[in-house]
């Protein structure tokens, strides 16, 4: 049954869900900032194609652990008419050289991976000196009221919704990771219940 559900069914979850007119607003804001050679976690689906701003952009590539996934970004960049290497990996062991990028761009995956501490570790690895983690993820709500929702909501819902957890830290995780974070944000996405909301982006370079 899981089997079933994770080709068939989560493909097409994930791929609503993260397109909801809100999401695409916060993608636009947060996608054209990469530049040079480009890394992007958890590029199944093909989403944030439309929303890099490609005269900066010297290469793309992106790994994404979903075979279903893959295939659709694979489509939507045919589509597109543009290039890139995307390829099956996971974040927390990426398939490249150390210092291999100048922006590695995460959004709505650090939620799902299994250690994000160590796709925060392997960001950091793949990143040239000087180079930029784009992030836009959800994660821990700071009113009580909806984390203490999250907490009781993701037992069920990290089964349903392809391993996302709803009450990881966001930028408090980046920087426990050895990141400096340049002017995060956060706010609750427009009608979307609290404890699954909220959001938080940004930039961040690697500390000294």
């Amino acid at each position: 049954m899981n089997g079933w559900w994770d080709r068939h069914v989560m493909p097409r979850l994930i791929g609503c869900a993260c397109t909801q007119p809100a999401v695409m607003r916060d993608r636009a804001k947060v996608v054209p900032r990469a530049s040079g050679d480009i890394l992007e976690l958890g590029c199944g689906g093909g989403t944030n194609l439309q929303f890099y701003d490609w005269s900066q952009v010297r290469s793309l590539s992106g790994v994404d652990p979903s075979p279903e996934l893959l295939g659709r970004a694979q489509d939507a960049l045919l589509r597109s008419g543009r290039s890139a290497n995307f390829a099956s990996g996971i974040a927390e062991a990426l398939p490249f050289e150390s210092s291999s990028f100048d922006s590695v761009v995460t959004t709505f995956t650090l939620c799902s991976v299994q250690d994000p501490t160590a796709a925060l570790s392997e960001v950091r690895r793949v990143l040239r000196p000087g180079g930029r983690l784009i992030f836009l993820e959800h994660g821990k709500a700071p009113e009580p009221a909806a984390a203490n929702w999250q907490n009781r909501i993701e037992p069920v819902w990290k089964h349903i919704a392809g391993g996302c957890h709803l009450t990881r830290p966001v930028t408090g995780a980046i920087s426990d990771a050895g990141f400096v974070c340049d002017a995060p944000q956060g706010h609750y996405m427009e009608r979307t219940p609290k404890w699954l909301g909220w959001v938080e982006w940004g930039e961040a370079t690697l500390a000294h």
